[in-house]
């Protein structure tokens, strides 16, 4: 994130303070993903690898949008770490951003790398009710492939 300091003063003082909120996801963290999820709480999730550069300068950034929403849950999942939890979900590009509420999938793809989109994507999905996000899941294929093969909950449920 080149020149983010310049802009953005919170994204400087959480990478220099190296503070990291989102949930790093590794199987000793699967029943905290799975308590969030059953709670009803938003889970925010980025796809990434820990090779690509662009998601080790993406990082900072996505963990400052978990402090600043601290009622949801950030998680961070790498790839190739979970390639058991992953399976054969279509991660065109990084990073891949997974968002979902309950058994919901409300949005699953690449975006860019820049924190105000994914809090953008965010805040429109937090603003719609159980029976809207239920409607607009099955309102499309893609939608409905998304609730197939992308749900968080038949993946960990998978792995247990």
């Amino acid at each position: 994130m080149s020149g983010g300091c310049a802009r953005d003063n919170t994204l400087c003082a959480a990478v220099k303070s190296g503070v990291m909120s989102s949930l790093f996801l590794v199987p000793d963290h699967f029943s905290q993903l799975s308590a969030a999820l059953a709670s009803g709480r938003w889970v925010i999730a980025c796809l990434c690898a820990g090779w690509c550069d662009v998601c080790k300068q993406y990082r900072p950034g996505f963990d400052v949008l978990a402090e600043q929403y601290p009622q949801h849950q950030f998680v961070w999942i790498d790839i190739e770490d979970q390639a058991a939890l992953v399976g054969d979900l279509d991660v065109e590009n990084f990073p891949t951003i997974l968002i979902q509420k309950n058994d919901v999938v409300a949005f699953y793809g690449p975006m860019m790398p820049e924190p105000r989109l994914i809090a953008r994507m965010m805040e429109a999905q937090l603003t719609r009710s159980e029976a809207e996000l239920r409607r607009e899941a099955s309102s499309t294929p893609e939608r409905q492939k998304w609730q197939a093969e992308c749900n968080l909950i038949a993946r960990l449920d998978e792995l247990s």
